[in-house]
């Protein structure tokens, strides 16, 4: 009978979710003082922040390389791309994402929680002067008083100016 009950909670979970198809789930983190998110859906694990071999002649922010279970992963430090000090802590941590065909880490302050945004909590991002450019942003999350900035970390990612893209071609 408990068996069956919990299959039954389960498969009512389950419909509850998908019945609101605008509602999805964001990995929050934290750069400097603010609260980010990233859709769940792009991010293959979370890791301690371990050194990384550094390449020559790579941008600040690209921190190098790590092998993870015989695939070479380039490390992103999102601190350093967004113009943040960078300050190791034992919170450091490394989402590793998948984006396009490529896995890339990248390297936060810390990671918050998951959370579920419906359609009417999220809202369109406003103009104004800012490091990261708008088109990498797919809007502003609210959840009660905390503020969300949700990055489009696939655009992001494959720009041209992550240079991410061209090494996948060259190799």
């Amino acid at each position: 009978m408990s068996a069956n009950h919990s299959a039954a909670h389960v498969t009512g979970y389950a419909a509850t979710l998908h019945a609101d198809d605008t509602s999805e789930e964001y990995l929050t983190f934290a750069l400097g003082e603010e609260e980010y998110g990233v859709e769940i859906l792009k991010v293959q694990e979370i890791r301690g922040y371990d050194s990384v071999t550094r390449l020559p002649e790579a941008a600040d922010y690209i921190k190098g390389v790590i092998n993870l279970r015989g695939i070479i992963v380039p490390v992103i430090d999102m601190r350093l791309k967004f113009n943040l000090a960078a300050d190791y802590t034992a919170l450091t941590v490394m989402i590793v994402l998948n984006v396009g065909e490529r896995v890339v880490g990248m390297v936060v302050d810390s990671v918050s929680d998951v959370v579920r945004l419906g359609g009417e909590q999220i809202r369109e991002v406003p103009e104004m002067g800012a490091t990261i450019d708008r088109k990498f942003l797919t809007g502003l999350g609210t959840l009660d008083e905390r503020m969300l900035i949700l990055l489009d970390i696939e655009r992001l990612m494959t720009s041209a100016e992550m240079g991410l893209v061209a090494a996948a071609e060259a190799e």
